[in-house]
């Protein structure tokens, strides 16, 4: 399937409405990666340590992980449509505060209720862009996914530009793109057919007790675990300016990107999900053990070459997630998502202690177990993944973002 022809209409010809969900998607992603090249910068102005900085992804992802469990709930009572304008509003009041902390206590408690109007928003995001988009929802899926890179890409280059001056310039950057988004939203955005079913807050847990999907979530939980050290503590490593940094994660967002669209399906296809799944986690072991034992140079490029996997490893995992247990799409990924990302909570609080306890090599040690733990997961649980991987059809994109940030 070519990139833009979808089989049924090119992406670009859709309506006011999924551009406007769209490019607040982009936004909502930029949010995540914004602080990356910032950080030492957040340590300097704040007067606080590696690991209180690290912090501002431990609240954001564990309330995430929390929001998982509401965000269906939520929204098949009031509406996508007031679900998505809910959400826009809580990231544009707490990124606007984030900016103007006196503390990087105050900072962490900011982002916790930034990651909750995240967590609402591209939740909900791609559900109400199916539901809108012309062209099928392969069209709709892939034009999430184009949003959901770009942000991912953007993110840190945004972080760099505005946080070269002050690192409170991100924040109040991101308050007022995500606002023209509400804007948007309001203005072109009809409210979408609600679910037949309301989904109950236990729905996401309940779904877990299928063997397969158990499965899945645990091996991504540690996967994620490998994943967010890399985002989060290897920002310190590299020392850089932060226009130097955002150019190196800038790097990582576009291999992400391809390598999640494009590459994975292919790969998928040639030689199945396990196997790719199960290979890339090993080779990502081996990148971020370079990564933490190399040189500088050598710590720059596995970072950069550390998107082409995670955005494989992301692909795969999300199909497999909403495949393999007969729960309804939105129940499944919402159970899967609260699994994982605690890890994407414990990751940027527990590599800074593990360097204190240690030395700086230690924590990409520890990411490097992560992953292989992930493989291991996969290779003793196949069977329970094996029929389901095999009748997966990749689409170049999947129901929750690439299984990097949405439900």
């Amino acid at each position: 399937m070519d990139p833009i022809d979808t089989g049924s209409g090119s992406i670009l010809k859709q309506p006011k409405a999924v551009w406007a969900t769209a490019g607040a998607s982009v936004v909502a992603f930029m949010g995540i990666g914004l602080v990356d090249p910032i950080l030492p910068s957040i340590a300097e102005g704040l007067d606080a340590t590696a690991g209180q900085v690290s912090l501002l992804f431990t609240s954001y992802f564990l309330i995430t992980a929390l929001a998982m469990l509401v965000t269906g709930f939520v929204s098949s009572r009031i509406g996508g449509r007031k679900t998505l304008l809910l959400g826009l509003a809580l990231v544009v009041v707490f990124a606007g505060l984030s900016g103007t902390s006196g503390s990087v206590g105050e900072l962490v408690g900011f982002r916790a209720g930034w990651g909750l109007g995240n967590a609402l928003f591209v939740s909900t995001a791609l559900a109400v862009i199916v539901g809108a988009a012309a062209g099928g929802s392969a069209a709709a899926i892939l034009l999430y996914e184009s949003a959901l890179g770009l942000g991912m890409a953007c993110g840190p280059l945004l972080g760099a530009l505005l946080g070269d001056a002050s690192w409170r310039y991100p924040f109040f950057g991101t308050a007022a793109l995500m606002a023209v988004g509400f804007v948007c939203i309001a203005a072109f955005l009809k409210e979408q057919p609600r679910p037949a079913r309301k989904t109950s807050l236990l729905d996401p847990v309940k779904a877990l007790g299928h063997g397969g999907l158990a499965s899945t979530a645990v091996s991504a939980f540690f996967y994620n675990y490998t994943f967010f050290t890399v985002l989060a503590f290897t920002p310190f490593v590299l020392n850089m300016s932060p226009y130097r940094s955002g150019a190196v994660f800038f790097a990582w967002g576009v291999l992400l990107a391809v390598f999640s669209v494009i590459v994975a399906p292919r790969l998928q296809k040639r030689f199945g999900s396990l196997k790719v799944l199960g290979g890339s986690l090993v080779l990502l072991a081996a990148d971020v053990l370079v990564l933490g034992y190399g040189g500088h140079t050598a710590a720059v490029v596995c970072t950069v070459l550390s998107g082409a996997l995670i955005g494989v490893n992301n692909t795969v995992y999300t199909e497999l997630a909403l495949g393999v247990s007969d729960a309804p799409r939105p129940v499944a990924s919402a159970g899967y998502n609260f699994v994982r990302w605690f890890a994407a909570a414990a990751a940027p609080f527990f590599a800074p202690k593990i360097e204190e306890w240690s030395d700086v090599h230690m924590p990409f040690t520890v990411a490097a177990v992560t992953a292989v733990l992930g493989a291991l997961v996969v290779l003793v649980r196949r069977r329970s993944l094996t029929a389901e991987a095999e009748e997966l059809q990749p689409v170049h994109a999947t129901e929750d973002g690439v299984g990097v940030f949405a439900n």
